[in-house]
C-alpha cells in the first residue's frame, strides 16, 4: 500500500516515570519533553523523541511509531484502512494514522513531526587495523559516560500469528524481508528481519523483526538504539554496569544484520539494545533463509542463556 521510510519511536507503559527516566539517562537518551502522564526521550539525532513512556497501572509495551515518506502516503494509508488522519496530540506534533497490527501492537504512522537540533557528541573513533591505518599521531582517551545514542534503529516483535503479521507489514506498510528463519522444513518460515521497502535506496537491514511467539503471546522482545562505534558500545556498557543496571547479553556480533550488540534491561524488565556497524540493504539484496536455533543469533559473543528470552 505504502512504504514507510524508518522507525520513529517506541512506546512503553510504566508505573514510575522517574525510575524510567533515570535509567534512560544512564542508557544514553535525553529528555525531550515530560508531562504528568508521559515521558519523551530523544537521541543525539534530529528526531524529536525516540522513546515514549506513558504512566500506567502496569508495566507493558504499547507499540511504536513509523515515519511516512509523505503527507500523500499518510492520506492514502488512512483511506485504505478506513482510519482518520489526525493531528498528533503529543509533543513534536505532525499528523498520524493510528492503527493496531494483527498482534495487537499500536502502530502510529506519522508525518511532519518537528525536528530538533543535533546534540553534541564526539566523532566516531578512527581505527588502526593491520592495513589501511589512518589514526596517525593521535591517541584515544575516553572518560566514563553513557553511550552516544544517535537514533532508534529497530524493534523485534514476538507475534502469535507470524504469517498474518508478516503479510500485514509487507502489504500495508511496504516492508521487505532481508533475512528469514525457518523451523523444520525450509518452507516453514517462522521469523523475518524486514527492511523498509525503498527500492534501490539502501536502508537498515531491519527496522521491524517478526518472530513467531513460542507461547502464542504477543510481546516486544527488544528495542534497539544505534550508537557511534564499538568504543561507544563498550563505554556505555561499563557506565551502565557501574550504576547497577541489569545486563542481558553481549557484547557480540549478530549474524543476520551483522550488528555489534549489547543488551540491557530497564528497571521494568524491558530489553534494550546498544548496537553499531549494521548491514545496509536494498530491495535487490539477496534474502537469506536459515534454520532457527540458539546458535543462529550471533557470530561471536557469550552464550545465549534461556533467561534472555523471558
Amino acid at each position: 500500500m505504502i512504504a514507510v521510510k524508518d522507525i520513529a519511536y517506541v512506546r512503553y507503559q510504566a508505573t514510575d516515570l522517574d525510575t524510567m527516566e533515570a535509567f534512560l539517562l544512564d542508557f544514553g537518551l535525553h529528555r525531550a519533553a515530560r508531562t504528568d502522564q508521559a515521558l519523551y526521550m530523544r537521541a543525539c539525532g534530529e528526531a524529536h523523541h525516540v522513546h515514549i513512556t506513558e504512566r500506567g497501572k502496569c508495566n507493558r509495551i504499547l507499540g511504536f511509531g513509523l515515519l511516512s515518506q509523505s503527507a500523500d502516503d499518510l492520506d492514502n494509508l488512512g483511506e485504505h484502512l478506513g482510519l482518520p488522519v489526525e493531528n498528533n496530540p503529543e509533543p513534536g506534533g505532525g499528523r498520524r494514522v493510528r492503527l493496531t497490527d494483527p498482534a495487537g501492537f499500536i502502530v502510529d504512522v506519522i508525518h511532519g513531526q518537528a525536528t530538533l537540533p543535533h546534540l553534541p557528541h564526539r566523532e566516531p573513533m578512527q581505527m588502526n587495523p593491520a592495513s589501511g591505518r589512518s589514526r596517525l599521531g593521535k591517541v584515544i582517551r575516553l572518560k566514563p559516560q553513557p553511550s552516544n545514542i544517535m537514533r532508534l534503529g529497530h524493534v523485534a516483535l514476538l507475534v502469535p500469528d507470524f504469517r498474518k503479521c508478516f503479510e500485514f507489514y509487507r502489504d500495508v506498510l511496504g516492508f521487505r524481508a532481508s533475512d528469514s528463519y525457518y523451523a523444520g522444513p525450509p518452507e516453514n518460515m517462522i521469523g523475518a528481519f524486514a527492511h523498509c521497502g525503498l527500492g534501490a535506496n539502501y536502508t537498515d537491514h531491519h527496522t521491524v523483526a517478526l518472530i513467531a511467539a513460542p507461547d502464542g503471546v504477543a510481546r516486544l522482545d527488544h528495542s534497539a538504539f544505534e550508537v557511534l562505534d564499538l568504543d561507544d558500545v563498550m563505554q556505555g556498557g561499563e557506565y551502565l554496569k557501574s550504576h547497577g543496571h541489569t545486563h542481558a547479553w553481549g557484547v557480540g556480533r549478530h549474524i543476520q544484520g551483522s550488528q555489534l550488540f549489547d543488551y540491557w534491561r530497564d528497571p521494568f524488565g524491558n530489553k534494550v539494545e546498544h548496537w553499531t556497524d549494521g548491514d545496509l540493504v536494498n530491495d535487490d539484496t539477496p534474502v537469506g533463509h536459515a534454520p532457527i536455533s540458539n546458535d543462529a543469533f550471533s557470530q561471536w559473543g557469550p552464550p545465549l542463556l534461556p533467561e534472555f528470552f523471558k
